[in-house]
């Protein structure tokens, strides 16, 4: 690579390529969607798509992706050459892996790279990633003991060898799972999607006139590097710590941190977590360490687009056997209910160092498995979706329901009922459970499903903030704990469960955290807060001081120096505004 000509970009010129390339992975993603045959892909969004150069160097990610898989592609594409090198590859070979150490952190993801030749040599790969509805085992939980419950795994190998599909391993998996037709079809439109993928290079790549990738790759990478070390640069040198617990299954699990910042570098250290445990909730590195260099990103360069120059100036490392570094055999299913409180971690190190842009804690993304028989006889083997409160940030109140540190859209109602022939009761947002604080933490909900598919359907959880609640920043106050419950008796959140026809489930979603002390909070916004339905008027006084008269659109604060003295009315205008974006906020809606 360095014995190459250099080739040089003008600044408008490289900005209009790289917004091709992007434009480029979005028609990656588009086509994924399209021909998937499972809602955890066209509906939810559980997928990324890359397009990698000729060294496996990242240069462009789908806008719609999961973001975090920014910091695994290339260590999984490395992984994929190794295994074959480049020398060995031929125009049609398509290579796939599931194995949780060399992909995403766990068996559901299954991740394809196809190489891009011209003129007889390869100039990029494409890669896409999405979570499978099944893959055998025990089903997508936390309940296994160790991976080999969890369902198959194959090595890296060719699903697709010079344009001829792998029958037999096809037959495998088909063979081995609950909706073989769903599962088989998200298969097949990965490779449908890098296909295209690989046309879409080529097409650019003549649109501009180039033979080679890496003199664009290397201009973005390094564009990405010098802003990502100079952002660096304005956060306050030092260390950092951080360390926060979390809800176990044989009592709490302790995160810990350290973060050096330098003047152009972070290294985030994760020694002195606890061990793995015996449960599908252990995290590969793999995960680890692209949790921590998203949640750097954000503190940084959240719009710069993902590439591989901008993890270049991020270290991360965590001792080999601690729940942030799992080995195998430890079952690391659900890797996310644990790998997501890297991001609220590295945010509270970081507190001091970055005041205006860290987040309060979330109420973090909650997946719920639902596996059994529709009533027209088919299987069922899909995820239900939801989130708790967005925390909130300096200025910015939380969104509700959102989920965070990922990005997972949540399935229609119509099209959940459909697919899995259960019913879906009631859902809306509930008032107080966002974290007080001068800005609100985002609210969780409260969604109640009934069993109507006239079978035993089993729910396999992964639900996270029943025992610690979503922290405020600042003075903020903490939101409110999630819990789960079938027909009014609580169960575990990360529980396997059967569910004969007729149960009732009911999911009440965790609060984000607050930030800034709650007694700086506007008196009128908590006046549009009762209003809109956020906090109760019982809240607004325990939790702001302010009694509200919702009836006038009047508040009255309350101190304790001082005589409750009645607020101007709101104006009209403003009642309007909060009304209208009430109205845009539908329980359920956030991504």
């Amino acid at each position: 690579m360095d014995g190459m000509k250099r080739q040089e970009f003008d600044a408008v010129s490289l900005g209009i390529l790289w917004d091709r390339l992007i434009s480029l992975t979005d028609e990656i993603v588009s086509t994924l969607v399209r021909t998937s045959f499972s809602t955890i892909v066209s509906e939810s969004y559980d997928l990324s798509c890359v397009v990698l150069d000729a060294e496996a160097n990242s240069i462009a990610q789908g806008t719609m992706s999961v973001p975090i898989f920014i910091g695994s592609a290339p260590v999984t594409a490395r992984h994929m050459l190794d295994r074959f090198p480049a020398a060995t590859l031929a125009p049609g070979d398509v290579i796939v892996t599931n194995d949780p150490w060399l992909g995403t952190g766990h068996l559901y993801d299954i991740t394809m790279m196809r190489p891009v030749f011209l003129n007889g040599r390869i100039v990029a790969y494409t890669m896409s990633i999405t979570h499978l509805p099944d893959v055998g085992g025990i089903g997508f939980g936390s309940a296994a003991a160790e991976i080999y419950q969890e369902g198959f795994r194959f090595p890296i190998c060719k699903l697709v060898e010079a344009g001829k599909l792998n029958e037999g391993l096809i037959d495998i998996i088909r063979t081995n799972v609950r909706v073989p037709e769903q599962v088989v079809g998200d298969i097949m439109a990965n490779i449908a999607c890098n296909e295209v993928g690989g046309r879409q290079v080529l097409e650019f790549m003549a649109e501009y006139g180039f033979d080679d990738l890496m003199p664009l790759s290397r201009a973005i990478r390094e564009q990405s590097e010098r802003a990502m070390r100079e952002k660096i640069g304005t956060l306050k040198p030092g260390t950092y710590r951080n360390s926060i617990d979390l809800e176990g299954f044989d009592g709490p699990i302790r995160f810990v941190c350290r973060v050096d910042v330098k003047r152009d570098s972070v290294a985030v250290d994760f020694d002195g977590t606890g061990p793995c445990v015996r449960a599908g909730v252990n995290v590969p590195f793999c995960y680890a360490r692209a949790m921590a260099l998203y949640s750097v990103k954000t503190l940084t360069l959240p719009t710069l687009p993902n590439n591989a120059g901008m993890v270049a100036p991020i270290s991360v490392s965590a001792p080999a056997g601690c729940i942030l570094n799992a080995q195998s055999p430890f079952a690391t299913g659900g890797r996310h209910a644990m790998g997501h409180f890297v991001t609220p971690l590295v945010y509270g190190a970081l507190a001091k160092a970055a005041p205006d842009r860290v987040q309060a804690e979330s109420g973090m993304m909650n997946l719920v498995t639902f596996q059994g028989r529709h009533p027209n006889g088919r299987g069922v083997s899909t995820i239900y979706f939801a989130a708790g409160g967005y925390g909130a940030l300096d200025g910015i109140d939380g969104a509700s329901t959102t989920p965070h540190p990922s990005n997972m859209a949540v399935v229609p109602v119509e099209i959940w009922e459909t697919i899995t022939g259960m019913t879906i009761e009631t859902k809306h947002l509930m008032p107080d459970s966002g974290g007080p604080g001068k800005q609100r933490g985002g609210l969780g909900q409260e969604v109640v499903l009934r069993n109507t598919s006239g079978s035993l359907m089993t729910m396999l959880g992964m639900g996270s903030r029943t025992r610690f609640p979503a922290r405020g920043m600042f003075g903020g106050g903490e939101g409110r704990l999630r819990a789960h419950s079938v027909d009014g008796k609580p169960v575990n959140a990360k529980a396997r469960v059967e569910l004969p026809p007729g149960a009732r489930i009911t999911i009440r979603e965790a609060g984000g955290g607050g930030f800034g002390p709650p007694a700086r909070r506007a008196p009128a916004a908590v006046l549009a807060d009762v209003e809109n339905g956020f906090v109760t008027v019982k809240g607004a006084l325990g939790d702001y001081g302010v009694t509200v008269d919702p009836r006038q659109g009047t508040v009255v604060r309350r101190t304790a120096k001082s005589k409750p003295k009645t607020a101007a009315k709101r104006p009209a205008a403003a009642k309007t505004a909060a009304r209208k974006k009430t109205a845009t906020m539908a329980p359920g809606a956030g991504r």
